[in-house]
């Protein structure tokens, strides 16, 4: 099915690299001015100017700032600046994610809360700022990135897996608030990207950033009567146990 976003603004958190750089290239290419946020200032900034060379003819639709979502004032601002430079969403990929991994003895607080506060916290604070914003452009689309870790424990991942068991039912508690307002919600659970994400290496058996990035693409191109809300995603050929 083909996208076309032309006329479509999007913002992608975590968008500097990873499965958020290809989501970001993704919107590009189906014609929908992209804003991007990571947390780190220097790689923003290395990779809105990787971007602009990559697409010369979307200069002008590619803008990234540095933002923290685990903070309340940092997302703020990041939508006001977005609201001065492009109008506001029509469309919020929530992609920012971070592991940090062991059991809860292991784990000290900071470390709770920076994987609680960013992977649960802060799909709270964009899409809480997001949503008056889609309502008064008639509709939007959320997109929340999660994992099969929302539905499969493991060990080690009291943190993560708390995070992300948590994301998928605030997704389907959202999609149930607000689609009647024209504001679709989905959340994507991919398994193994090849990214080194976490505890992860990379390996060829695993999905590519970019196979994630499809995935949204397919979601966005549903025609209005359509919600697809929740995706799973693996490997079709993980290594035999």
């Amino acid at each position: 099915m083909t996208l076309d976003l032309t006329g479509k603004t999007a913002l992608v958190t975590g968008g500097s690299r990873g499965i958020g750089r290809a989501i970001v290239e993704r919107l590009l290419q189906a014609g929908a001015a992209v804003v991007f946020c990571g947390r780190d200032a220097g790689g923003v900034e290395r990779t809105l100017g990787e971007l602009r060379r990559q697409f010369p003819a979307e200069t002008l639709k590619i803008r990234g700032r540095a933002a923290d979502v685990r903070s309340e004032a940092s997302v703020r601002e990041l939508f006001e600046w977005m609201d001065l430079e492009t109008g506001g969403p029509d469309i919020l990929v929530n992609n920012a994610g971070v592991g940090v991994f062991g059991d809860v003895t292991a784990l000290g607080p900071e470390e709770w809360n920076l994987v609680i506060e960013t992977n649960l916290g802060g799909v709270y604070r964009c899409s809480r700022e997001a949503i008056p914003r889609m309502r008064a452009r008639g509709g939007g689309w959320i997109v929340n990135i999660g994992s099969l870790a929302g539905r499969n424990a493991f060990a080690g991942g009291a943190a993560y897996n708390a995070s992300k068991f948590g994301l998928v039912g605030m997704s389907e508690a959202m999609m149930l608030d607000h689609r009647h307002e024209g504001i679709r919600v989905a959340c994507i659970l991919p398994g193994s990207v090849n990214t080194g994400f976490g505890r992860g290496e990379e390996a060829a058996w695993k999905m590519a950033p970019e196979d994630v990035a499809e995935a949204v693409a397919a979601v966005l191109s549903m025609p209005e009567r359509t919600l697809v809300s929740l995706v799973e995603m693996r490997p079709s050929r993980p290594p035999k146990r």
